[in-house]
């Protein structure tokens, strides 16, 4: 078990890495994913993998779903993942803006939020996780249910329902609701785009011994690695399906990868561990990916001549990505480099981080 959390810090570290890398990209170098093979394949997976992530690690077996548990656990959600959010989102639009009350307004009416939506949202998918798993808790304690099939079932049922809610997202001639101001301004339309992964993360481990014995047959990778390569290569360059279709091969090339990611990140283990150099480096950005994607938003240096110079010499996959993530190595160094600074209080290692000071015996 301690193997396990140690290459998942270590895989939570890498998608971080490449979060920041993206934004590299589309801020600091103002490049466009579509002239960018490297930035338009990690666009492709990064934020499902840290969902799934996400979902993985909300599944506690031994927790209890009664309402004293569940309402401590919503509380400290609302503390670690909303002020934080609010004070730091605020904070980089006033140093950053011209124009504070424009560009905040802005920013509340966009599903994005300036960038900080991902805990917001992420916050929408554990409260409704919560909800899932008290009532299917409650059921089977009533009923006397026995394993926690229930539970399983209303997961599986919630994934169903996401994925076709997620499908309406890609089929503009039929549904549009995703436009109306309401699922903008409440980032709902990036919810139903990605809470798909979180379940599938979260029934992943659920079932974690079985999943472990498909991904050590013989075939599963090899499969996965043709959908992903299908997929992406469809979405990316072949264009063969048309209108309501057109996004099928972009979903399954999502969901290959991030089980790619994973099955990778297991099966080198021993790589990720704290006696390996890059096992440190990974599960120490792991660890704190709450600050880094609090914070890397203020160190994005402005570079638009290298994007110009990537779109004027495209197809260098390998030179695009080196460079995107060097300079997101130094954006992380100064997100950690000023997290570390701010820890100092108390006050603001709670409030702004969701970290208690130890007591000392």
């Amino acid at each position: 078990m301690k193997q396990r959390l140690e290459w998942l810090d270590a895989l939570r570290g890498f998608t971080m890495l490449m979060v920041v890398t993206n934004h590299i990209y589309s801020t600091g170098f103002e490049m466009n994913p579509k002239y960018s093979m490297f930035m338009s394949l990690c666009v492709l997976f990064r934020m499902p993998l840290f969902f799934f992530i996400s979902g993985f690690l909300a599944y506690k077996a031994s927790f209890s779903w009664n309402w004293r548990d569940t309402t401590s656990l919503i509380s400290k959600k609302l503390q670690v993942q909303v002020i934080p959010t609010l004070v730091i989102m605020t904070a980089f639009i006033a140093l950053t803006a011209k124009d504070f009350w424009g560009d905040m307004t802005y920013a509340w009416h966009s599903p994005t939020k300036s960038g900080y939506w991902f805990t917001l949202v992420l916050l929408q998918m554990f409260l409704i996780y919560y909800a899932i798993c008290s009532v299917a808790s409650w059921v089977e304690r009533r009923f006397k249910l026995e394993n926690r099939h229930f539970t399983d079932i209303l997961l599986v049922f919630f994934l169903v329902i996401s994925v076709a809610a997620y499908s309406t997202l890609y089929m503009p001639s039929w549904f549009s609701w995703h436009k109306e101001d309401f699922w903008r301004t409440t980032s709902i339309t990036e919810l139903v785009r990605n809470f798909q992964f979180f379940l599938l993360g979260n029934l992943v481990h659920r079932h974690w011994q079985r999943m472990q014995q498909l991904f050590d047959t013989s075939w599963l990778f090899p499969i996965l690695v043709l959908v992903a390569f299908l997929g992406a290569g469809d979405y990316l360059k072949w264009h063969l399906l048309r209108l309501q279709w057109a996004n099928l091969p972009r979903t399954l090339a999502m969901y290959a990868l991030v089980l790619m990611c994973v099955a990778f990140f297991r099966y080198y283990q021993a790589w990720f561990t704290q006696e390996k150099r890059v096992g440190r480096f990974l599960q120490f950005i792991g660890v704190r990916t709450l600050d880094i994607y609090l914070l890397h938003y203020f160190f994005i240096p402005k570079i638009p001549e290298l994007g110009v110079w990537f779109k004027d010499h495209p197809h260098n996959f390998m030179l695009e990505g080196v460079v995107a993530m060097f300079v997101a190595l130094f954006a992380v160094a100064f997100a950690v480099l000023t997290s570390h600074v701010l820890r100092v209080s108390p006050f603001l290692k709670k409030w702004l981080f969701g970290r208690e000071e130890k007591k000392v015996a």
